[in-house]
């Protein structure tokens, strides 16, 4: 999902999502906005809605200064690799993947055999973005979008395209547009869909004739799984493994970025050695990782890069991928028992 570096403000701004807002507010509305106008233009012209409704609905659209402050100042940028870790890597996190796992392990594995996903990368997910629900978000979406998509210049292209997803979602899904939360950036439910993601992955797989990311654990499940497998997720293939470096070329490597781009042969030669035995042919990128006493170095493969497309953050697929494998060895050690 196109979450970019907001994962951390999220969590600390957020409670339960969908909760009734209040009717009355002191702040500034949509109603009488020159972008709202020509936005409910072409809302009717493009997609058939009634002026009078949209008129009436961007008339209790409030614009959000708290909204443009956390977009301004992401925390996420201010965090180094052993200070985002100590977030998502806890006793009660991985805990909770291993209760919310064991709750759904017939959906999961059906969202395995369907999609190719393997389950601890879904539970992970889930976890990371909400605490397994926990967090859905606090901030009224229609507020959020339409505080972005008006009053936020360097993302506004953008943030109006959700804006007019969402308006088709809510007409598609029955959403309430005046009472549904989510995050700052307008995503929602457990696995934080953006709407433009909600509409294309999200995947009605409790076969309810509803795609329902709030209260469905199908859903939700199928929905990440349906993601992951549309961005390239690989079952069963390697995530990721720390590397042993030597010399300066692999300075050089460093610069070439996260996504997969040198065989694990030719890294060897630019002294870059993956800590495992893995196949020569294995395509990989070498990423560094500020650690309190130093950096350490990493190798991640074609699925690590599949999680930076649900977060555009090497940061945050690390996080992912260390969260699954404790949620992974957890449960299976209590399945041993």
């Amino acid at each position: 999902m196109q979450f970019t570096a907001l994962i951390i403000a999220i969590f600390a701004t957020t409670l339960t999502g969908c909760a009734p807002v209040q009717a009355k507010s002191e702040r500034p509305n949509y109603g009488d906005n020159d972008k709202a106008r020509s936005f409910i233009d072409g809302m009717v012209e493009q997609h058939g809605f009634k002026r009078a409704d949209l008129e009436n609905l961007f008339s209790q659209a409030e614009r959000r200064e708290d909204i443009l402050e956390l977009m301004r100042k992401p925390a996420e940028k201010k965090l180094r690799w052993f200070e985002y870790r100590k977030i998502f890597l806890t006793r009660n996190r991985i805990d909770g993947g291993v209760s919310f796992w064991k709750q759904h392990a017939d959906i999961l594995e059906r969202a395995r055999e369907e999609y190719g996903v393997d389950p601890q990368v879904i539970v992970a997910i889930i976890g990371v973005e909400t605490r397994y629900g926990g967090n859905t978000g606090r901030h009224r979406v229609l507020d959020a979008l339409s505080t972005l998509a008006f009053d936020y210049p360097p993302r506004s292209k953008f943030f109006t395209g959700e804006l007019e997803h969402y308006l088709l979602l809510a007409r598609e899904e029955n959403i309430d547009l005046l009472t549904t939360t989510g995050s700052y950036a307008g995503a929602m439910g457990y696995g934080q869909f953006i709407p433009s993601s909600y509409r294309h992955y999200a995947v009605d797989f409790s076969a309810d004739g509803r795609r329902d990311l709030w209260n469905s654990p199908q859903d939700i499940i199928g929905s990440v799984a349906n993601y992951f497998r549309a961005h390239g997720w690989q079952q069963g293939q390697p995530v990721a493994t720390l590397a042993e470096v030597s010399g300066n070329d692999f300075h050089r490597v460093l610069k070439h970025g996260y996504k997969p781009n040198t065989v694990l042969d030719a890294l060897r030669h630019d002294g870059i050695t993956p800590v495992g035995d893995y196949p020569d042919e294995l395509v990989a990128a070498l990423i560094m990782f500020d650690q309190e006493h130093g950096p350490e170095y990493w190798l991640g493969f074609g699925n690590f890069y599949t999680i930076t497309r649900y977060n555009h953050s090497p940061l945050y697929a690390m996080a992912v991928y260390q969260l699954s494998e404790e949620i992974r060895s957890a449960y299976e050690s209590q399945q041993d028992e």
